[in-house]
């Protein structure tokens, strides 16, 4: 699962730098990023936050878009609010099939650049949150499917993204251990490399498999986790720094990674 990602403005501009044009991050700065609630030391799925994402229609140049996909055939706000929360993660062995996302899957696929997310551990009937990120401290891209839905009741249109996930890799093996679960999950964390085979146009059958073949779990020896101070009730961090500071728990036995 992926419910709860921390995300700056640095690491979500990293893929429209990387042409260093400045004056086209000038103008995110000051044009998208006021409309987005960046920066997001610690942001829930649940509140659909406003994030940027860069989409197969414009690869570079990214959009504003809210977590919780709205599929095209939602009929009004009712129905939207409904829905929103089932749509925040995306299994991925299945986003071909499912009524919600295979539409976007063949036609609306995005990248969503964060810096980490975070991840409860069950331990006595407790749960202690792990925030994991990159070894290299460099961004995760995030595989992602997007909407542009036409609201009836207001005429306006809302872009929504969903986190497409995966089977957990070793390390979320030993952290996502709720018991409610069959296993554990995680996104889908697209390495530098293929992440631009992400946005391919769907044209046939080989596509299709081109696509499906990037939801695979991510090296666990490439990621680094530690536990965060609690992500839920009023002692919460909140959306501030401090949430993804290491927090010591000393009833917690120290989960080894491989």
């Amino acid at each position: 699962m992926c419910y709860d990602i921390k995300a700056s403005v640095e690491s979500q501009l990293k893929r429209a730098e990387r042409k260093g044009d400045r004056k086209a991050v000038n103008e995110i700065m000051e044009r998208l990023v006021p409309l987005t609630d960046l920066p997001l030391f610690h942001a829930m799925g649940f509140n659909h936050p406003n994030l940027l994402i860069y989409t197969d229609r414009s690869p570079e140049f990214p959009e504003v878009a809210t977590w919780g996909l709205i599929p095209h055939w939602v009929r009004d706000e009712a129905q939207q609010k409904k829905i929103w929360n089932s749509t925040l993660n995306a299994r991925g062995e299945t986003i071909f099939e499912k009524n919600s996302f295979r539409a976007a899957a063949k036609n609306s696929r995005c990248l969503i650049y964060v810096d980490g997310f975070y991840e409860h551990h069950h331990f006595n009937k407790e749960t202690y949150p792990f925030f994991i990120h990159r070894k290299d401290k460099e961004p995760m891209i995030l595989a992602g499917l997007y909407n542009e839905w036409n609201n009836p009741d207001t005429g306006g249109k809302l872009t929504s993204f969903s986190i497409v996930t995966t089977v957990g890799n070793s390390m979320m093996g030993q952290i996502h251990n709720n018991p409610k679960l069959d296993g554990p999950r995680m996104p889908v964390i697209l390495p530098d490399e293929l992440a631009d085979k992400w946005l391919i146009e769907y044209k046939d059958e080989l596509d299709k498999r081109s696509i499906e073949e990037l939801v695979r779990e991510y090296p666990a020896t490439e990621l680094s986790a530690y536990t965060v101070d609690k992500l839920r009730g009023k002692n919460s961090k909140g959306n501030s720094e401090e949430a993804s500071k290491p927090f010591y728990y000393a009833e917690l036995p120290e989960l080894e990674f491989e």
